[in-house]
């Protein structure tokens, strides 16, 4: 859809747009409250400085919408409304070998439990091993380090999904 036909959607329908591209509520309401917007740069802008000015409950609201990286099973039981575009977005474990998904799964457990929420990453183009490696490396980070890297991915997660709802 163009940004016009967005621009002109009701506001319920552009909140549930909206929704499937950031999952935390305060964001995407916040964000339906500034339309109409001149350009996708313009709402791309507007989608940083709300994302950037929330606190830690709604990123973490935010994150609990996504699947965990390599969790393609659960999927599309526990993400109906952005199964697809997570499935897109993970793409690079489709190939993985076993290992590989049992190391991820494994790094995944340690991670939540040490932070408090799942790993976040950008996983568009990335294979698991870059994912793995990625995940290995961040999950030895303190927290209010780790908080602020997994703000910026979740904001390159949103910037993609908003940019692919203009396109479609």
């Amino acid at each position: 859809m163009s940004i016009e036909k967005l621009n002109n959607l009701d506001d319920e329908k552009r909140l549930n747009e909206l929704l499937k591209c950031c999952g935390s509520r305060k964001w995407a309401i916040t964000l339906n409250n500034k339309f109409p917007f001149n350009s996708i740069d313009d709402l791309i802008k507007e989608s940083d400085n709300i994302w950037f000015s929330l606190n830690k409950e709604d990123w973490l609201e935010a994150f609990s919408h996504h699947p965990k990286i390599g969790d393609i099973e659960n999927l599309s039981k526990k993400f109906p409304n952005t199964a697809s575009l997570s499935k897109n977005e993970q793409a690079g474990v489709n190939n993985a070998d076993k290992k590989t998904l049992e190391e991820l799964a494994i790094a995944n457990k340690y991670y939540e439990n040490k932070f408090g929420y799942i790993f976040i990453v950008c996983a568009s183009g990335k294979t698991a091993t870059e994912m793995l490696d990625i995940l290995n490396n961040r999950k030895n980070n303190n927290p209010d380090d780790e908080i602020k890297i997994a703000c910026k991915e979740q904001s390159k997660i949103t910037k993609i999904r908003l940019l692919n709802l203009i396109k479609n």
